[in-house]
């Protein structure tokens, strides 16, 4: 139906074609997400409020960060008071903001960590609670922060991590190390980086070598995940790009996420999303925030990249498969 409007001149409207469509649905803003990987119990009560008021049904909360550990090289105990500090605050971060958070936990391979074989000793113990979701963060990292942990050593605690995790029918999330090189930053000299609390200056010299470290680690990571019997669908590879994205994709069946809070440090946005799932379909695409009280991260970034997405012609359903149906099925959430 035409419509006048009562303006002294001719206004934007007046020029649209009739069957113009205009208004984005309003099923859009009602679509629910889960956050496979964030690292939330360490925001603030108010930061998590926002999570659950902006659509958030659930996350994995992972309670491994080597960079809140008192010391360096990395003790056991250490470790599992990290473990410990999360689910003891779990009950009341879902009670206070009514999404339903399980965590993740692991021995973080971001520093040297001490003795880690009385951590392995001590998982499956953890594994067999119904607050324990997944597995993570592990993962092969390039390069550690004050206290560098070799490759081999690496290997061995991600591949018995990823054994613990087959044993427990649990999936594994698996953190990527980015090719901060790519991103046009000015701070990629060793020295501090603005929006992230770790001196820079004490990073070790790398364990991986090459032009492209985050596909040398993933692949890395694919094959432990093998040697392991990990199955592929329970292998979650985090802080995805579309670097890395034919790899995963075309040679294996795990899952891609895409961290999407802090575009400032990893370049990644919607369009890289959107662009794979364009190319790729949704069935293996995930999205999380990672958003952690270590570095600048925006809580609302999962809303707006459905926001984007659709604006990007992902339709609604495909969208809330990425966002809530792929991980609600990984993460028995």
């Amino acid at each position: 139906m035409d419509v006048h409007y009562p303006t002294k001149r001719p206004i934007d409207a007046d020029h649209l074609d009739a069957d113009a469509e205009s208004v984005l649905p309003p099923e859009l803003t009602n679509v629910p997400w889960i956050d496979v990987h964030n690292h939330a119990h360490t925001l603030s009560w108010n930061d998590r409020e926002k999570f659950a008021l902006s659509g958030c049904q659930g996350m994995v909360m992972m309670a491994a960060g080597y960079y809140w550990t008192p010391y360096k090289p990395v003790a056991p105990d250490d470790v599992r008071y990290l473990w410990d500090d999360a689910l003891n605050r779990l009950d009341q971060i879902r009670q206070s903001h009514l999404f339903d958070a399980k965590l993740g936990i692991g021995i973080h391979t971001g520093a040297r960590v001490d003795e880690y074989k009385e951590l392995l000793e001590l998982m499956p113990d953890y594994c067999v609670l119904d607050e324990i979701a997944a597995v993570g963060e592990i993962g092969i990292t390039a390069s550690q922060h004050v206290s560098r942990w070799d490759l081999e050593d690496q290997e061995e605690v991600t591949r018995r991590q990823m054994e613990i995790a087959a044993d427990h029918d649990l999936p594994a999330v698996v953190h990527t190390p980015p090719n901060l090189e790519n991103v046009d930053i000015p701070f990629r000299e060793r020295g501090p980086i603005p929006g992230y609390e770790l001196d820079m200056s004490l990073q070790q010299a790398p364990v991986l070598e090459g032009e492209d470290v985050k596909r040398a680690a993933t692949e890395l990571d694919v094959e432990l995940k093998d040697e392991a019997g990990l199955p592929d669908e329970q292998l979650v590879l985090s802080h995805g790009d579309r670097s890395v994205a034919p790899y995963v994709m075309e040679s294996t069946d795990c899952y891609l996420a895409f961290t999407v809070s802090y575009p400032w440090l990893l370049g990644v946005t919607p369009r890289d999303v959107a662009a794979v799932i364009d190319e790729y379909g949704p069935d293996r695409v995930l999205v999380e925030t990672d958003s952690a009280g270590v570095l600048k991260s925006d809580v609302f970034s999962f809303k707006r990249t459905i926001f984007e997405l659709y604006r990007m012609g992902i339709d609604i359903k495909t969208i809330k498969q990425v966002v809530y149906e792929n991980p609600k099925r990984i993460l028995g959430l």
